[in-house]
């Protein structure tokens, strides 16, 4: 019986959403002032050196080549400090890293070395050190690991990604191209599920979810395609983020930038624009009630790209990269780097910016000062041998 009420959970949120959402139920709404924790994926390998150039490296312009120059922009690259700055089009995320809310992690990446997507992110989301060494997410068992109830997540997908996937139920809502349900639909579904308690607390739910008001305007079949959809979905997880959930996973794909990537209009440009369009949707929509003030935002890739581009204005698959702490919680305004410089022997196997910064280390310290894991919690049972990497202090005092 408890199998078939969940399948006809799983098809009610489906259903009765119409264009607006998929929703999956989950747990009970935690305390107003807990931490909220959001993770970013970037599907495919941003070019660390091209969202976030060396400039002030004097092996940048040789190394990089055309691809450095920035030509075709409205405005040079946002400066930072004398050796960083931001990708002209990221001007909302200099923004905050100018309110001391985004700080730049450079030269950072996994303890995999390798160059598949599939396998880089297998471990970005499971935490190991090693594809396939573990099944369940690192994410997913941080949940299920703070010594009281369980965190409250929920996923912007279709599905549960692996970061997710384990011992803690999790939401999941995305965008449906399903019709609107009937009103005599909806009125049969609430008498036939009268007497289910949890069929109809899903039902009341996903008409919860329906009703938002310009939730449908928002999300349905109007202009914006694939940029308007990242912007609203991200701002439906600062929506779930206000109302209760502690936990977010948001993620864009396309960032394999084998070609044209300096092109203003090119495909990294697009998703660029996008990227920091959505984070700022993102920070308005928990600014209410000072929600940012408890966010911690980490956005992060499966691997960098090599130093010098390709035979077609792009750059192919390398290790080190770049990823962004943001939030009301953070303590930006910072760079984040132990730099290795871009010079062909200072090259990872000669060709990729060495990492020098593991990734877990923000990783533990936003679950161990954010999250208020234990630290035996971490290294036991979050991230398994990761306890020899110092965790990075990116928190306000």
């Amino acid at each position: 019986m408890s199998t078939r009420r969940q399948l006809l959970q799983a098809a009610l949120a489906a259903s009765a959403l119409g264009p607006a959402a998929r929703l999956a139920v989950a747990a009970a709404t935690p305390q107003a002032d807990a931490p909220r924790f959001v993770f970013f994926v970037l599907r495919g390998g941003l070019d660390g050196l091209q969202a976030a150039p060396a400039l002030g490296d004097p092996a940048f312009a040789d190394a990089r080549g055309p691809l450095g120059a920035f030509t075709g922009f409205d405005r040079p690259p946002l400066k930072l400090d004398d050796t960083f700055s931001l990708h002209p089009l990221l001007t909302e995320m200099h923004g905050m890293y100018g309110r001391g809310e985004l700080a730049l992690l450079h030269a950072t990446g996994l303890p995999y070395r390798e160059r598949s997507h599939f396998d880089a992110q297998q471990v970005l989301e499971s935490g190991g050190t090693q594809p396939h060494e573990l099944t369940t997410g690192w994410l997913a068992r941080a949940l299920a690991a703070t010594g009281g109830p369980a965190l409250r997540a929920v996923a912007l997908e279709t599905a549960v990604p692996l970061s997710l996937r384990g011992p803690v139920a999790v939401d999941t809502w995305a965008p449906s191209a399903l019709p609107d349900p009937s009103a005599d639909l909806v009125a049969r579904l609430e008498a036939m599920y009268r007497t289910d308690a949890a069929l109809a607390q899903a039902l009341a739910r996903a008409r919860g979810l329906r009703e938002e008001p310009g939730m449908a305007a928002r999300m349905g079949g109007g202009g914006g395609g694939r940029r308007g959809a990242a912007v609203e979905l991200a701002r439906k997880a600062a929506d779930f983020l206000q109302r209760g959930s502690q936990v977010a996973v948001l993620e864009m794909g396309g960032w394999d930038s084998h070609v044209n990537l300096a092109q203003p209009n090119g495909a990294l440009s697009n998703n660029l624009r996008t990227l920091d369009a959505a984070l700022a949707a993102l920070r308005e929509g928990l600014l209410p009630g000072e929600v940012w003030k408890r966010t911690a935002v980490l956005v992060a890739t499966e691997f960098g790209r090599e130093v010098a581009g390709n035979g077609t204005q792009g750059t192919d698959h390398g290790t080190g990269g770049a990823a962004f702490v943001l939030g009301g919680a953070v303590r930006g305004g910072r760079v984040i780097t132990d730099w290795p410089g871009l010079a062909k022997a200072q090259r990872f196997e000669g060709r990729d910016l060495r990492i020098t910064t593991d990734l877990r280390a923000a990783v533990r310290g936003l679950l161990i000062d954010h999250l208020r894991l234990a630290r035996a919690a971490v290294d036991e049972q979050v991230l398994p041998g990761s306890g020899g990497v110092r965790p990075l202090e990116l928190l306000r005092g």
